[in-house]
């Protein structure tokens, strides 16, 4: 027990200062974009690097180093806090998960038909999934700033939704925003992952018997055609974990990734994918379809569609009001989940190709 509430304290108090460190990076973006520096900051996004040959192809831009492969150790972090939560906290059993999943689920849905009603049948309609997310870390952050009036319960209710919100984030990406398949290389993912199930089932225990193969499942993955930072969470699902006091090899690795992926991952992927540069009549894109489709999704659909789902859940008895929380905390934890900002941005870069649309998602987000 002890582990279990260590783990989450420590989670939670790195994600909050990550959420502020993300929030100075934004700023720190937005200045570089809009100074002298931007020609040269844009030109090292672009840069290539890596390794090619015949039969291997690693060689990249800096940009897509960033967002598939830096930001699959952030999915392999989220992918272990969602195992560990199944196994061992807060959606461990069904009366404890029915509420935060019940109110994930709806706020995935309002925010996504807002959406809809304003791009259907239009150039910007594949962007439906941008409204969706909840960030993690801005989300704890802002919430952390209100201190002892916000009851606990209520803060582990947020990071249970939120984890449950990227969950259906990381199945949105892996079934929606997939473009051409290739088959053989899923059949050699498929193996790869059959190796690290059966490892788990044989109570293999050392984590460097799981990182390995896990390097090459992102390169598989990565070359087949679905996005990369599904490998991460893929391997974190094979992990072993256990319900005892005992650290597990999860833990372990949650442990030496969690401050490196607030401190290090998201800022640098803040930095390199919040680059917008202002131009005359640029906020005339959050009057757009697309651009009052994110708001209201996300001001409007999260809290009105987390709220409702809730309300549900009680009304028929599936679940119960987290300790010392009432429906107005409930409303305000939906508009603390309506902050989408790194998954939104990422599911942006994966939905659009046109940079006036990438850019008028970014302003709105």
């Amino acid at each position: 027990r002890l582990i279990n509430l260590n783990t989450f304290r420590a989670f939670f108090e790195s994600e909050q200062i990550g959420g502020v460190i993300l929030f100075v990076c934004v700023i720190i973006s937005l200045f570089i974009a809009n100074s002298s520096l931007n020609d040269g900051f844009n030109s090292i996004l672009a840069r290539q690097f890596g390794y090619e040959s015949q039969s291997l192809h690693l060689n990249y831009s800096v940009s897509q180093w960033i967002n598939d492969g830096l930001m699959a150790l952030f999915f392999l972090l989220v992918g272990l806090e969602i195992k560990r939560e199944v196994v061992e906290g807060e959606l461990s059993s069904p009366k404890k998960a029915a509420m935060p999943i019940i109110a994930a689920l709806g706020g995935m849905i309002f925010p996504a038909l807002i959406y809809v009603i304003f791009n259907n049948n239009s150039a910007t309609g594949h962007g439906w999934g941008i409204p969706m997310a909840t960030d993690i870390a801005f989300a704890l952050a802002a919430i952390s700033l209100l201190g002892k009036r916000v009851p606990a319960s209520l803060k582990v209710f947020l990071a249970a939704l939120a984890i449950a919100d990227d969950l259906g984030a990381i199945l949105v990406i892996a079934i929606f925003y997939t473009n051409e398949l290739h088959w053989d290389q899923l059949l050699y993912s498929a193996g790869i992952l059959a190796l690290l199930v059966s490892m788990n089932l044989m109570g293999v225990k050392k984590l460097v018997f799981y990182i390995i193969p896990g390097v090459f499942l992102w390169y598989f993955i990565h070359h087949s055609g679905i996005h990369a930072t599904i490998a991460g969470v893929l391997l974190a699902l094979t992990i072993p974990t256990n319900k005892t006091a005992v650290e597990s090899p999860l833990e372990k690795l949650e442990h030496l990734l969690v401050r490196p992926v607030n401190f290090i991952i998201m800022p640098i992927f803040a930095i390199a994918n919040t680059n917008i540069r202002f131009e005359n009549k640029m906020l005339d894109g959050l009057y757009s379809p697309l651009g009052l489709g994110i708001i209201l999704g996300l001001v409007l659909g999260k809290p009105l569609g987390i709220t409702l789902f809730s309300w549900l859940s009680v009304k028929f008895k599936l679940a119960s009001l987290p300790s010392e929380a009432n429906w107005t905390h409930i409303i305000g934890l939906g508009l603390l989940a309506g902050i989408g900002f790194t998954m939104s941005i990422f599911i942006t870069l994966l939905a659009f190709t046109e940079p006036g649309f990438i850019t008028n998602s970014k302003i709105a987000i």
